[in-house]
């Protein structure tokens, strides 16, 4: 079992994403807030295979279910 402690840093990366910090809180500023009728897997910004990956992880309660978790918060504030 993997026990990775995963940030969004290493999330962003996962997606593909520039990820430094400025680069995070930029694509968050620049993508909220989500709407709540808006599944965070559905949002129109995400690639179809970005998409297919955040939705994997919630379904599956996977490795990387809790930093997706955080920034669908973040990007519901």
């Amino acid at each position: 079992m993997d026990l990775s402690n995963h940030t969004f840093r290493s999330l962003f990366d996962q997606l593909g994403l520039p990820s430094t910090e400025s680069e995070i809180q930029r694509f968050i500023t620049e993508h909220r807030p989500l709407s709540d009728a808006v599944a965070l897997a559905d949002a129109s910004f995400w690639t179809p295979g970005q998409a297919q990956f955040l939705r994997e992880e919630i379904r599956e309660d996977a490795d990387w279910a809790e930093v997706v978790d955080q920034l669908n918060l973040a990007l519901r504030a």
